[in-house]
């Protein structure tokens, strides 16, 4: 177990509006080597305010594992795929974890 707080590993997440955006973005991020690994949840409901109305929608969230340096990669990869005008990036380190994991996510990204 690494108890590193530099593991070099970043966890980002996006929402997307359907399985078919969720699924397409999926595949393009690691066919790509720009992910190891993307989970897509659904049934998440997603309450936010848009320019200047209350929004209540069903979407897909994606947890893509990646290394640190390719965040911004990912993230452009995903504004060029993605259907809304600012879709949801937001990323976070990962301090610790399973060594062996950690070594598959680096492995399976590309430097």
């Amino acid at each position: 177990m690494s108890h590193s707080t530099e593991t070099g590993i970043s966890i980002a997440m996006c929402t997307c509006p359907s399985d078919e955006v969720g699924q397409k973005i999926a595949n393009a991020l690691v066919t790509e080597r720009l992910a190891a690994c993307v989970n897509q949840i659904s049934g998440v409901q997603s309450t936010y305010l848009w320019q200047g109305a209350l929004h209540n929608d069903a979407e897909i969230l994606l947890v893509i594992k990646t290394t640190t340096e390719k965040l911004a990669t990912v993230a452009a990869r995903i504004k060029a795929l993605h259907p809304y005008e600012v879709p949801e990036f937001i990323a976070l380190p990962v301090h610790g974890g399973s060594e062996s994991y950690l070594q598959w996510v680096r492995q399976n990204v590309e430097n």
